[in-house]
């Protein structure tokens, strides 16, 4: 019989999509082969219509709605009065800004700690950026101890100057306080907001891909997140502000229908590969009152499906070529997010990328049971790989990846949550309860061509001019 283990500390992900918002708790359990996976304690999910677009909030009561439905129906389900969070964030405002920063210890004869790793972190997040700009993560790639350069990890050697190049990953300022302010207004505490894509990769990535070189593309609602890894090192970050619904809008220009039917039309018969179709195979799509039905050929949508994935997965080449990494991500491409799950989208993504390995993204290492089932899927990457930073951490040489000034303080008091205790996560202050508030009762333009739009997506996903590249 196998002995298994359980972590006490549980994690509450909260992903704010643009098309739904979902809630999920979970725990570790260790077996006795020192293997981990994650056990599913609820999912609560939340269909949004209105209140994020492009990954951004945009109505603040909307998405404060569905969080507390999303929420209290994880809940529900997990028998905890969630109080603490971990929250995603996107939008195509988001920039990744190269910049590099340095400190001098005081005390030259000793080795290199945590803490002079932590100092410098934290005076990087006072880097001075435009007004309307917020610092989200500041994330180290290599190294600098004296004059010795590109060292992966410096704790443990001498040196007086300590530095390293960042990626510096900001966002609007505003659409971050948004978020807080949906956070709070539903009593809950945020203790880290993790960009979307990051999130993902700790749910579908694998440690040997990220050693190797791979690129993440998480094609969500509003949002295509990219994230390069590279030697276990996040290198580069990018965002395009075409993904499944930029799909369903096109489905509904071209063929002339509804975008609630265009959008069951994608999830129901959306292929990557038209081929598939014969030109007589139609779907009769509901008209409007007192008029008749309309035959849309399949055919038609997986071109239309095609057309759009292939712009998309353009824009993943050229931003592959601009990081640097092009013929280097012996890992190849993973896909993830709702979309990765239209047939036919790998063999699009390796045609027009020439990368070899691509494959779909799925959350792993869930221990088996009902929940688990509901967010086994690419949809929910993002959702459970919040979880998963309670316990992983994105670059395993620092402490915090979220300016630890921005997030709530709570006194160290436990949770009530139906006999658990609800302990914080992530930020360096695990192993003390942290007090809580009692979780309140439930209550597109013109088409054009897809060369156009790679030259206008590229420069909003460049980042800041600051940027070396």
């Amino acid at each position: 019989m196998t002995s298994t283990g359980m972590d006490e500390k549980i994690v509450v992900g909260l992903d704010i999509g643009s098309t739904k918002v979902c809630a999920v708790a979970g725990r570790l359990i260790r077996n006795n082969k020192e293997q981990e996976t994650l056990e599913v304690l609820g999912v609560g999910e939340t269909n949004l219509t209105d209140g994020v677009a492009k990954g951004s909030v945009v109505n603040v009561n909307n998405t404060v709605n569905a969080i507390k439905r999303a929420v209290a129906e994880a809940s529900n389900q997990s028998n905890l009065n969630i109080h603490l969070v971990n929250v995603s964030f996107s939008g195509s405002h988001v920039t990744s800004v190269k910049s590099s920063g340095s400190i001098t210890r005081s005390s030259s004869g000793d080795e290199v700690q945590t803490e002079d790793i932590d100092h410098l972190l934290n005076d990087m997040y006072r880097t001075s950026i435009p007004a309307d700009k917020e610092i989200i993560h500041v994330l180290p790639m290599d190294f600098v101890v004296d004059t010795e350069t590109n060292i992966n990890q410096p704790v443990g050697r001498n040196g007086v100057k300590l530095g390293a190049d960042f990626q510096l990953i900001t966002a609007q300022a505003n659409a971050a306080r948004n978020i807080r302010k949906c956070i709070t207004r539903n009593n809950l505490a945020q203790d880290t907001m993790m960009l979307s894509a990051l999130a993902s990769g700790l749910a579908v990535l694998t440690d040997e891909e990220k050693y190797a070189g791979v690129a993440l593309v998480d094609i969500g609602g509003g949002t295509t997140e990219m994230a390069i890894y590279y030697r276990n090192v996040l290198r580069h970050v990018a965002v395009f502000p075409w993904a499944g619904n930029s799909l369903t809008s096109d489905i509904q220009a071209g063929c002339k229908i509804l975008p609630n039917q265009a959008e069951l039309l994608k999830k129901k018969f959306g292929s990557a590969n038209p081929g598939e179709y014969n030109l007589n195979e139609v779907v009769a799509v509901p008209g409007l009152s007192n008029r008749k039905p309309k035959d849309v050929l399949l055919k038609n949508v997986a071109v239309i499906i095609e057309d759009r994935l292939r712009e998309i997965a353009a824009l993943v080449q050229a931003e592959i070529i601009r990081s640097g990494y092009d013929g280097k991500l012996l890992g190849g491409l993973v896909l993830t997010g709702g979309s990765a799950l239209i047939p036919g989208v790998e063999h699009i993504f390796g045609r027009v990328t020439g990368v070899e390995e691509v494959r779909v993204g799925f959350p792993e290492h869930l221990e088996p049971n009902g929940r688990a089932d509901l967010v086994g899927d690419p949809a929910y990457a993002t959702a459970v790989g919040l979880v998963w930073a309670g316990y992983k951490t994105i670059d395993n040489r620092i402490s915090f990846i979220s300016d630890p000034n921005r997030a709530h303080k709570e006194e160290d008091q436990p949770i009530g949550s139906g006999g658990r205790t609800v302990y914080p996560i992530g930020g360096g202050s695990t192993g003390k309860p942290i007090g809580g508030v009692k979780q309140p009762d439930p209550v597109e333009p013109p088409k054009k061509s897809w060369f156009d739009k790679l030259m206008e997506a590229i420069q909003p996903s460049r980042g800041n001019e600051t940027d070396p590249y």
